[in-house]
């Protein structure tokens, strides 16, 4: 049960309600909106500076959603795991490739760039002080100085509205294997049931 109460769309201010139509997304796609609708002007904020991000996105969607998929992982946000977004399904992300995260580094089914991108988030997520001059330049020969903020910028909100995500437990409408409480981490690869959204 989400530790914060869920605020449905018809109690959403009406800025919110006309940024997003909440009215033709599913209670999934509302997600931490429906508890970020508590500070109205905030959620606006957030899902204008969201879809610029989105919007001006030049790198690969299957790219981001390997790289956002990833740190879910890291970050044990169930919600984030259990989703596969429709974008990055139609650039090629199925649950094989999903499968390759566990060992991304080993993968044959990844490219250079695809693997230093994950890579480039997971530190983010889990050590981010790795991330020195000579890392940047290994950047710098797969990627823009553009397309690193791109993915930098990209991966700071999949860690911290992950992790947040993850303390809200916003769990109640995922698949059985999400909702279960484990000593054990969650994985989103291996999983027989997971949620499409647009």
């Amino acid at each position: 049960m989400s530790r914060i109460t869920l605020i449905e769309h018809d109690g959403w201010s009406d800025e919110l309600r006309a940024l997003t139509h909440p009215e033709t997304m599913s209670t999934l796609e509302r997600g931490t909106l429906r508890i970020m609708a508590h500070k109205p002007k905030t959620a606006a904020g957030f899902v204008q500076f969201f879809g610029a991000l989105r919007g001006d996105r030049t790198l690969p969607e299957r790219m981001a959603e390997l790289m956002r998929l990833r740190i879910a992982f890291h970050n044990q946000c169930r919600s984030c795991m259990a989703i596969r977004y429709a974008p990055a399904a139609a650039d090629g992300v199925d649950e094989d490739l999903v499968c390759s995260l566990e060992r991304p580094a080993e993968a044959e089914d990844l490219t250079e760039r695809e693997k230093l991108a994950i890579d480039y988030g997971e530190r983010l997520a889990t050590n981010h002080l790795s991330i020195d001059d000579a890392y940047y330049e290994k950047l710098k020969s797969q990627f823009t100085e553009a397309e690193i903020v791109e993915l930098g910028v990209y991966a700071a909100i999949c860690i911290g509205m992950g992790r947040l995500a993850a303390t809200w437990d916003m769990v109640e409408e995922l698949p059985k294997a999400f909702q279960q409480r484990s000593a054990d981490p969650i994985t989103p690869w291996k999983q027989e049931e997971v949620i499409g959204v647009r």
